[in-house]
């Protein structure tokens, strides 16, 4: 009687259309292989013999002889040349030889010569070209020879859906397994660890539950090889709950079974879960195997308990596993994941056998612990040693290159993928793709993206990471956007989205991803939290930040120095220093970034005692050795408050070489008391060191013209425009509605320009009536404005818009690729005092709120 099926017949995969009529397609043509050099390896005396024998004797006895005599050549040359076919036993005698020699062309070569001379296959040789073809891969070709049989039993459907699984056509195997339940075909015990190795690899949870049935349902509950199988799909599925049930029911066991649940414990990121399971087998007197030790070792290493990984090493090497390689390899990985890097190299130096896996893993490794510059060295190394890299390999030098900006091994990796075909890899692609993003060639990125056949979510997030590292902001958001149709974001995708949002002040779209992560219920994991808390302060929207702190329940020092640095950018110097000693108060210890921020917010305001203060308690109550930025903080807090001998003096005496920073904040602060001298001293060395910043020259600039200087004000401007240092355009950025507008300086091409000009030659007839004319330079007439160029005056545009497309009350938030000038930053207050509205203004050097006439920044530079 013929077995019920569980389901409605499944619609036919194309693969499989021919099973219905079990006629072929006529486009398909017949197996065949050119049998240029067919008598290769046959000397004249066996064509010879073989050729007299056959004429005496019965061919398919012959053939049969010679097979099992092992005489591949001799055989294949009888067949080829005989006139008559021989019999199915000679077929399936000669196939079994070609599968057991692993002989691929031989073997095709007869499929090509029985499927000349058979309409149909019979049962024994079908199944004997089934298996031979699918131990060579070739699972087009057992395809073929399947739909020609009549008649099939349990094994050769076995030998098909087993085949389809491991040539990764997963979905195939699994519809195969259906047709031969439609079929009538009772399964054996073979059938099911092949149909859920397929359905682990999908992964179709569903699917495994109902193949779990099915194998309750046939009696095979008690089989240790199904069993083993149903642990392994559990856990390939994440059900690792369903899997450990499995287990627990097993009445007998083996090494396997252990096994296969300590891994999908791993897996599953359950790493005391699977520590536990495996002292339970030792306690149990179950001896573990090879496989037990290396995954037990790898997952060892992600717990960072020290202690116990050494004491699996211990074991390892006291049960006789310390010269395997593959040993060696998970204690490599073990040693990398805990960051000991000095004795994972130990291990590598002693290996008298290396393998590709073990490069890889002192590649990985050097590369994921911070020192890409040994992961190159290393795979430098690998190809000094003739070692043929693989896909991992190549994807973990590509992350090295990434983090170094190595464009030239870079593009090498790149060509290497393509000639050696991993560039059909996902996990390659993603780390070419990063590799130019970080190189500063997103457009080669770009190129890679767009031949991508299959793109992911970390293909994604690597272009839109990309893009705002190379200042692309508007392309990162386009893309993100782009993205939602077809993958689920991460994190990570969301806190590359976010930092575009926080670059271009688009507050709206911000808050729209901010919904997004809420939906998907991810708001507390990894950076995402501080990314959001990121967002709001750098939009100005303190209040919002503010809540998000609140609700950010596991606050790392990050969250707080987010906070701090949102303070310090809103002027709030005294609220940022209250706010560390909270910070200190309960627990939370300061890091570098920490004093940077509080540095500056002494600078700003002021505060040199407290300064001092700051800076010695780095070293001598958090021992955090001071670094450039500590130091030119510093200098800027002396500068500012008009300290310039005591800056200077505090230079000179750095344990560290001085950048062009440390100068910098000098040279500000010389040009803030009009100290031409010393300005020109610290210039010197700024612009020796920084010989192509715009800025730099800017602020000498600014010195020449606040002292009338303006013979060395001309020569300035010359170098400047020698150098193409004055040609970069002005561009605020203001959101409106949840749509970003850009304009640029002397920009005349949006549509509503006609409005905006409107408006703001209405602003300046209202400050001339009140006697607030917008500040002009006094720069000879033959000088462009030195405003107009370093400023450019797009934000007025930007906050023109703002006003005309919002309604009244409704704050205006900027964001601007240059400094605020004099003049603007006055019309700026005159705007928000006139319409009652908060103006927030980004530009390149700070953040300015202008509330009711007056600016956060407390006017300091725009005296």
């Amino acid at each position: 009687m013929p077995l019920l099926p569980t389901k409605p017949a499944p619609a036919l995969n194309p693969f499989l259309l021919p099973l219905a009529s079990l006629a072929l397609p006529r486009a398909l043509p017949p197996i065949r292989l050119h049998a240029k050099k067919r008598l290769r390896g046959l000397s004249s005396a066996a064509v010879s013999a073989a050729a007299s024998t056959s004429s005496s004797a019965d061919p398919s006895t012959e053939l049969r002889a010679l097979c099992s005599h092992g005489q591949l050549a001799q055989a294949l040359w009888l067949l080829e040349s005989s006139a008559e076919p021989p019999d199915e036993d000679a077929y399936v005698a000669l196939f079994r030889l070609c599968e057991w020699r692993r002989a691929v062309e031989p073997g095709l070569r007869a499929c090509a010569h029985a499927d000349d001379r058979h309409a149909w296959f019979g049962l024994r040789l079908g199944n004997a070209m089934l298996s031979m073809l699918v131990r060579f891969g070739e699972t087009w070709h057992a395809w073929r020879v399947f739909a020609k049989m009549p008649e099939r039993d349990v094994f050769s459907w076995n030998v098909m859906v087993g085949g389809y699984g491991k040539s990764g056509l997963l979905d195939e195997a699994l519809d195969l397994y259906h047709r031969m339940m439609w079929a009538g075909v009772r399964p054996d015990v073979y059938t099911f660890p092949c149909v859920l190795r397929s359905c682990g690899g999908v992964p179709d949870w569903r699917m495994g539950r109902e193949v779990h049935a099915h194998v309750l349902r046939f009696g095979f509950g008690e089989e240790v090889d199904v069993l083993n199988a149903l642990m392994t799909m559990y856990a390939k599925c994440g059900d690792v709950m369903a899997a450990r049930k499995v287990f627990d029911s097993m009445t007998v066991m083996d090494c396997i079974s252990w096994n296969a649940m300590i891994a999908g414990h791993f897996e599953n990121g359950e790493c005391n879960a699977g520590l536990e399971l495996f002292l339970t087998m030792l306690h149990d007197e179950v001896q573990p195997n090879l496989m037990t030790i290396t995954s037990v070792t790898v997952a060892s290493g992600l717990l960072s308990d020290v202690t116990f990984a050494k004491e699996m090493h211990g074991l390892a090497v006291k049960r006789g596993f310390a010269g395997d390689v593959a040993f060696c390899n998970s204690l490599i990985q073990m040693y990398a994941s805990l960051g000991m890097m000095r004795q994972a190299r130990t291990v590598f130096s002693r290996m008298d056998t290396r393998d590709a896996m073990t490069w890889t893993a002192m590649i990985s490794g050097y590369e994921k612990n911070g020192f890409p510059d040994k992961a190159l060295e290393v795979y430098a190394l690998m190809e000094v040693n003739n070692v043929s890299p693989d896909d991992i390999t190549i994807a973990s030098a590509l992350a090295a290159c990434a983090c170094l900006g190595s464009l030239d091994v870079g593009v090498k990796l790149h060509e290497l993928a393509e000639s050696k075909g991993f560039i059909s890899y996902i996990v390659v692609t993603n780390a070419i793709l990063e590799m130019y993003a970080k190189s500063k060639r997103i457009d080669k990125a770009i190129e890679v993206f767009k031949c991508m056949h299959e793109k992911d979510v970390v293909s994604w997030s690597s272009m839109i990471a990309g893009f705002c590292f190379n200042h692309r902001n508007f392309e990162a958001l386009y893309y993100f956007r782009h993205m939602l149709a077809d993958v689920k974001p991460n994190s990570v995708t969301f806190i590359a989205a976010l930092a575009a949002c926080a670059a271009t002040g688009a507050l709206r779209s911000g808050k729209e991803i901010h919904a997004h992560v809420l939906r998907c219920g991810i708001e507390y994991e990894g950076y995402l939290p501080n990314a959001l808390i990121d967002l709001y302060v750098k939009c100005g929207q303190t209040g919002y930040a503010w809540a998000q702190f609140c609700a950010h329940g596991a606050k790392d020092v990050v969250s707080w120095n987010i906070m701090i640095a949102g303070f310090v950018a809103h002027g709030h110097g005294d609220t940022a220093l209250s706010f560390f000693n909270q910070m200190v108060k309960i627990g939370e210890c300061p890091d570098e970034v920490t004093f940077v921020a509080l540095l500056c917010a002494c600078s700003r305001g002021g505060m040199v005692s407290e300064g001092w203060e700051l800076f010695h308690s780095m070293t001598e109550k958090y021992s955090i050795v001071p670094n450039l930025k500590h130091y030119a903080c510093m200098v800027d807090l002396l500068s500012r408050a008009g300290q310039l001998t005591e800056a200077y003096n505090f230079i000179n005496e750095m344990p560290i070489t001085p950048d062009a920073a440390v100068w910098g904040a000098l040279l500000n602060g010389c040009r803030i008391h009009r100290h031409v001298e010393l300005g020109e001293l610290a210039a010197k060395y700024v612009l020796a060191l920084e010989p192509n910043d715009a800025g730099y020259h800017v602020l000498l600039c600014d010195l020449y013209a606040d002292a009338c200087l303006w013979d060395k004000l001309a020569r300035v401007r010359k170098t400047m425009r020698e150098k193409g240092l004055d040609h970069d355009s002005g561009c605020s950025w203001v959101e409106v509605k949840g749509v970003v507008h850009a304009f640029l300086t002397d920009d005349e091409s949006h549509p509503q320009i006609r409005e905006i000009n409107t408006v703001l030659e209405g602003i300046y007839e209202r400050m001339k009536a009140s006697g607030y004319a917008p500040v002009e330079s006094h720069c000879p007439e033959d000088e462009v404005l030195k405003d107009d160029i370093f400023c450019g005056h797009s934000e007025r545009l930007a906050v023109a818009f703002g006003l005309i497309n919002t309604t009244p009350g409704t704050s205006i938030s900027v964001t601007k690729n240059q400094y605020t000038c004099q003049s603007c930053h006055r019309i700026l207050k005159m705007i928000s005092n006139i319409v009652r509205r908060d103006i927030i203004v980004r530009d390149s050097k700070q953040l300015h709120h202008f509330k009711d006439g007056s600016c956060s920044c407390g006017d300091e530079g725009f005296g």
